[in-house]
């Protein structure tokens, strides 16, 4: 569902104090030859508050926007941030797998440039009542889109004790995901886990004394529960090949995760379209086998120290990049 700029009003707080947009300048600098020719089309595929779409909308001056975010508050923040840029904004309510959809229905074939920021984003984080930190009290909600959904205090409250285990271990890869599991299970049969703070009681009480120093017990069971409610993993699986087959040819893809489930989708999806699939011991490549797009970075790139220091949300980014080569056969 695309949504015109000017019917958007913001309804929280003022973006610039709350966002500071993660390794900005090192997104223009990968993202800028493909985006210099007038006309060009740039997607946006975590667009949050606006922060480095404003960037590119403002170096860029013949650039089309195609925004996308499943979470309304974000884009009306977004909306209100990004109206003086006027018809060259198109904002776009959908999960981000949803962006061959979306590129289609703002009017265009193919892109030039994607930017996929991931994870929570910062309002998700400082908006107390959205239930995403663990070191505020709040209703156990987690979803990214506030409009549907089932809500973490939903799984704590249905799921069993192996399912539960499961997504621990699976997505938040907690060593205590059974013992945690265990305590769930037992203290909702008392009264209903919905508040982060209780949730948060639970699990300090379950852990051993001589693992607390180890990092705070919430962390990874809070992350397993987010990427559960919001399909994050599921999602990102299918929106790396879609996002890829919309880049025209010189077209250029950023991908910013933060943390190592999300980062082993992108390589692994980069590493099949930057091979060549030429069979083994052919004398000669062809060009039917040539590899359809190539690296940018070398690895995972990181956050410098001194980015890290302007914005501590910064440190556990890990940065991929890729330029399409080719179209596909």
């Amino acid at each position: 569902m695309e949504i015109r700029v000017e019917e958007i009003r913001p309804n929280i707080m003022e973006p610039r104090d709350i966002h500071t947009p993660v390794l900005l300048e090192r997104c223009v600098e990968l993202l800028a030859p493909a985006l210099a020719a007038d006309g060009a089309v740039f997607v946006d595929g975590t667009l949050g508050m606006g922060g480095h779409s404003e960037a590119f909308l403002e170096r860029f001056p013949g650039l089309q926007l195609i925004g996308l975010d499943r979470d309304l508050d974000a884009l009306r923040i977004a909306g209100e941030r990004l109206s003086r840029f006027g018809d060259r904004v198109h904002l776009v309510h959908t999960v981000y797998d949803g962006i061959a959809e979306a590129v289609v229905d703002a009017g265009f074939t193919a892109v030039d440039g994607i930017l996929f920021d991931l994870g929570v984003s910062s309002l998700q984080l400082d908006v107390a009542d959205r239930g995403f930190a663990y070191a505020q009290d709040a209703p156990l909600d987690m979803r990214m889109d506030q409009s549907t959904g089932t809500t973490a205090a939903d799984i704590l409250a249905t799921y069993g004790e192996g399912d539960l285990r499961r997504i621990f271990e699976r997505y938040g890869e907690e060593k205590l995901a059974g013992r945690y599991a265990r305590a769930i299970i037992a203290a909702r049969n008392e009264a209903p886990i919905d508040r982060s703070g209780r949730l948060v009681d639970i699990l300090q009480a379950a852990t051993p004394a001589a693992l607390k120093q180890a990092g705070h017990p919430a962390k990874r069971v809070f992350q397993a529960l987010r990427i559960e409610v919001n399909r994050e993993l599921s999602v990102l699986e299918h929106t790396i090949p879609a996002a890829l087959s919309q880049l025209r040819v010189g077209g250029r893809i950023v991908v910013m995760s933060y943390q190592s489930l999300e980062d082993r989708l992108v390589k692994r999806e980069f590493a099949r379209v930057t091979a060549s699939t030429a069979p083994a011991g052919l004398p000669v490549e062809l060009p039917e086998h040539a590899p359809r797009f190539r690296l940018l970075v070398k690895g995972a790139e990181l956050a410098s120290p001194e980015e890290i220091a302007r914005n501590p949300r910064a440190t556990p980014v890990r940065l991929r990049a890729a330029e399409r080569l080719r179209e596909d056969v």
